[in-house]
């Protein structure tokens, strides 16, 4: 039995298309087009199914995180629809991590986790899943992820949710080979597949992410690779079962300038291809602004501010995102002057936060 690295977690299969249009929130009647203003009911079309009242792809509700007296998420709601690319930015410590993590129940038993989660999941035909019995009643068709079984957890990584970490070096298995972690990605939720077609679905998704001569160097380890190839091959182990989910956690931290420019065009370019939905978490506003369609601004457990990256960026609203975007160097900076720092306030002195 080979060892498995932390990637095979979230491996899955999934090869239903989309289950619904996406939702333009600001115009409730977009989110049913074959509806008029007579004909309410809710239609079908080939082999996806629309509903009228049809709830966010993931819905935060009220989320809190503690480690025991430390608090690292204070109540934070968010909602994110199919397509949709939130980025979530905020400075170390803020509890971006912490958020993805209890998304997927993967913060341990030292945690203390309040709140809802909830997931609009389905299953492969096109139909939506059966609600686990302790669902809320007005979620519509969606699960509470707080509030399933680690084994129900473990189908829906990946198959449905899946995650780039943010170092490949330790994400990813120094004794295995490339091509066998990102086959066993695949394997671990498609168990009819023999394999070499398990292999030859790893080489087309290595070539997806364009590494070069991918069928050649499928038996090739993680220090054969350079840094900007090792986040290819997370990206290519993320969405080799097509989920409708990607969070990426700091996926180009650890890059330089010229390599992150390359793998945030790789991610916008495969996001717009699958339609993925996608949670971007990252201290950078200015590549979040890149790459997401709407912006949460996270600051010691909590959000202080929501808006589109044109408005966060140039007319931002709170304090907090006012002096993150001071405290960034640009060509017309007095460099005779000190660059602004964020300074705490008053209930922030003698409190840490964990992300």
């Amino acid at each position: 039995m080979s060892f498995l690295s932390p990637q095979i977690i979230y491996s899955g299969y999934l090869c239903a298309g989309r289950l619904y249009p996406r939702v333009d929130r600001k115009n409730p009647s977009s989110r049913h087009p074959f509806i008029g203003a007579q004909n309410k009911s809710p239609r079908k079309f080939g082999a996806m199914h629309y509903d009228w009242l049809m709830p966010p792809l993931l819905d935060i509700r009220d989320l809190e995180i503690h480690f025991g007296p430390t608090k690292a998420v204070s109540g934070i709601s968010l909602q994110l629809d199919e397509g949709e690319v939130l980025g979530l930015v905020g400075e170390s410590g803020s509890g971006k991590s912490a958020t993805a993590l209890a998304i997927l129940g993967l913060l341990g038993k030292a945690a203390q986790v309040k709140g809802n989660i909830f997931w609009r999941a389905a299953n492969s035909d096109g139909t939506q899943v059966a609600l686990a019995p302790n669902n809320l009643p007005d979620v519509g068709d969606s699960i509470d992820l707080l509030r399933q079984s680690q084994a129900a957890l473990r189908r829906l990584r990946g198959r449905e949710i899946a995650m780039i970490f943010q170092e490949p070096m330790t994400a990813l298995n120094p004794v295995m080979s490339i091509g066998r972690q990102v086959a066993e990605c695949f394997e671990a939720h498609a168990s009819s597949w023999t394999g070499r077609e398990a292999k030859r679905k790893a080489i087309a998704a290595l070539e997806a992410v364009s590494i070069p001569e991918a069928a050649r160097r499928y038996g090739d380890y993680p220090h054969q690779f350079s840094g900007g190839q090792l986040q290819r091959i997370l990206i290519a182990m993320a969405l080799i079962n097509r989920p409708r989910l990607l969070i990426a956690d700091e996926p180009t931290t650890a890059l330089d300038v010229t390599v992150q420019a390359q793998i945030l065009a790789l991610l916008k370019d495969l996001q717009r291809q699958q339609d993925l939905a996608m949670l971007f978490i990252s201290h950078d506003l200015a590549v979040v602004g890149e790459v997401a369609s709407r912006v949460a601004v996270m600051r010691n457990g909590a959000i202080v501010e929501t808006g589109p990256p044109a408005q966060l960026l140039t007319a931002p609203n709170h304090p907090y995102t006012r002096s993150l975007l001071a405290a960034v160097p640009t060509l017309r900076t007095n460099r005779g002057l000190p660059l602004a720092m964020v300074e705490k306030s008053q209930s922030e002195i003698g409190s840490s936060y964990a992300e």
